[in-house]
């Protein structure tokens, strides 16, 4: 079995602070190396939302370290899956991707009791995926 990542996802909201690091995270967390995963934002912020961190850290995954990033049209082109969360027309499309647009609330300035639900809906869609990726490669 070859030990390339099977799928390469792409998360996309406009900060790139919250819903998209903690997708990442999730996604990083319950694929480990099978899938690829990147982040990015349409305008990013200046660091991960601190409620976003705190959430992800109830679970056990450890978001701290990560960094808004600028969404790139290599990014996308590089990516199989994009899974954008809020950005509307900001990212770009290519031929060939799978494109989900996520409809979840924006975490920015909630406290963490509001960033919980949203995390939670982020874990089951990740988990969801991850199935869909497994079975695309079985």
């Amino acid at each position: 079995m070859s030990s390339s990542p099977r799928a390469s996802v792409l998360f996309v909201c406009v900060h790139n602070a919250g819903r998209s690091q903690m997708a990442a995270g999730f996604l990083s967390h319950l694929a480990g190396d099978r899938v690829e995963v990147r982040s990015a934002g349409s305008i990013p912020g200046d660091r991960v939302n601190p409620s976003a961190v705190e959430a992800m850290k109830e679970v056990g995954i450890d978001i701290s370290g990560a960094t808004p990033k600028v969404l790139t049209t290599e990014a996308v082109q590089a990516s199989d899956y994009v899974i954008t969360m809020g950005c509307g027309d900001a990212c770009p499309v290519f031929p060939g991707k799978k494109y989900l647009d996520w409809a979840l609330e924006d975490p920015a300035g909630k406290g963490i009791e509001a960033v919980r639900p949203i995390r939670d809906q982020i874990k089951a869609r990740i988990e969801a995926l991850v199935a869909e990726i497994d079975a695309q490669h079985a």
